[in-house]
C-alpha cells in the first residue's frame, strides 16, 4: 500500500497494466508505483508462478490472473480502474483481437482512460501496406477511437536502446552507421526506460490528449557517427549501400525468401521500420512533447551508445 492510501487520505489512482510481464511492462509497472500509483498487473495464469510475477509482487503490485479470452474475466479485473495500460506484444491475435478485448472490458468496467500499446514511431504518417505492424496499429486506433472512452497513444519514435546491435544502424564491429537514402534525415529515438516513466506519468494525468509524441534524441546518421564516435572515442564512418528505392526492393525479396509470417519482428519487418524513418514518413511530426512531465531526464545518445 502506498502512503497516499494511509491515515484517511485520497486513494492514489489504480492503474490496470496488461502485458505487465514482458520487457516494457515491468518498467511501466516499476515507474507507476514509483510515481504512487497502485498497480494491478494482469497475467495469464500460467505466468503467475514466474519470476517476473513474482517480481511485480516484491514491488507491492497486485498480480492477478486473467483469460484474455473472456472479455467478462477482463471487465472484472479493470473495475475500479482510473487508466487501463497496455503493453501487450504480438500479431493481429494480440495487437487487434486481445487489446480489443480489453478495450472492449474496460469501457464495461466504467474506466476513463485506456493508454493502447503503440510505443513506436509515428504509424499514423506512414503509407498502409508500407508495414505490418505499424498497419495493425492503425488498424486497432480505428476501434479506440470509435469507443467511448478517452485514448492516449504515446509515439517515442525507435527504442533507443536498439542502436547498441539489434538494429543494423550502428555496427560497433567494422565501426558504421548504416544507412538508406539521405544521411541528414532526422531520426527520433528514446530509451526504453524513458518511454516507460512517460507512459507512467501519462497513465497518471487525466489531461493527456489523443497522441503524445516524444524522443530523447533526434538525430540524422550524419548526427549517429558523430555520437558514437564521440561515445567510444573510435572512429565512425558513415556507409550508404544505396537509396530507399533499393531497400524497398531488399524488404520485398526478404520478405519472399525469408517470410516468418508468425514472427513478431522478423529481418524484413526491422528493415520496413528503417525504410518508414530514413523516408522521413515516420517522423514525429509538431512540438514534442517532452517537456510535459519536467521531472524525466531523457538519456542521450552518447550514454547509450556508450554502454551506459
Amino acid at each position: 500500500m502506498t502512503e497516499s492510501t494511509t491515515s484517511g487520505a485520497t486513494p492514489a489512482p489504480l492503474i490496470v497494466l496488461a502485458g505487465a510481464t514482458g520487457e516494457l511492462g515491468l518498467l511501466i509497472a516499476h515507474h507507476l508505483r514509483r510515481r504512487g500509483a497502485e498497480v494491478r498487473a494482469l497475467v495469464r495464469p500460467a505466468s503467475l508462478a514466474g519470476a517476473e510475477a513474482e517480481s511485480l509482487r516484491q514491488q507491492g503490485i497486485e498480480v492477478t490472473g486473467v483469460d484474455y479470452n473472456s472479455v467478462a474475466d477482463l471487465t472484472r479485473a479493470c473495475r475500479d480502474a482510473t487508466c487501463v495500460v497496455s503493453a501487450l506484444n504480438g500479431l493481429r491475435e494480440v495487437m487487434v483481437e486481445t487489446q480489443g478485448r480489453l478495450l472492449e472490458a474496460a469501457v464495461a468496467a466504467g474506466v476513463p482512460r485506456f493508454i493502447p500499446s503503440d510505443f513506436s514511431a509515428d504509424f499514423t504518417r506512414v503509407p498502409e501496406g508500407s508495414n505490418r505492424n505499424f498497419d495493425l496499429r492503425r488498424e486497432f486506433a480505428r476501434r479506440l477511437d470509435a469507443a467511448p472512452i478517452q485514448a492516449t497513444s504515446v509515439l517515442n519514435g525507435m527504442f533507443m536502446d536498439l542502436l547498441r546491435g539489434t538494429a543494423p544502424v550502428v555496427l560497433a564491429g567494422p565501426r558504421l552507421v548504416l544507412y538508406w537514402g539521405r544521411p541528414d534525415q532526422p531520426l527520433d529515438f528514446t530509451t526504453m526506460v524513458d518511454t516507460a516513466d512517460f507512459t507512467a506519468a501519462a497513465a497518471l494525468d487525466p489531461s493527456t490528449p489523443r497522441y503524445l509524441r516524444v524522443a530523447g534524441a533526434v538525430a540524422s546518421p550524419r548526427q549517429l557517427r558523430e555520437a558514437a564516435t564521440a561515445a567510444t572515442g573510435q572512429r565512425y564512418r558513415l556507409l550508404r549501400p544505396g537509396g530507399l528505392g533499393l531497400l524497398s526492393t531488399l524488404i520485398k525479396l526478404t520478405k519472399t525468401l525469408a517470410p516468418a509470417p508468425d514472427d513478431v519482428f522478423p529481418p524484413w519487418q526491422g528493415m520496413q521500420y528503417l525504410h518508414n524513418m530514413l523516408s522521413g514518413d515516420a517522423k514525429l511530426q509538431g512540438p514534442l512533447d517532452n517537456n510535459r512531465y519536467p521531472d524525466i531526464r531523457w538519456a542521450p545518445l552518447r550514454t547509450v551508445l556508450a554502454g551506459r
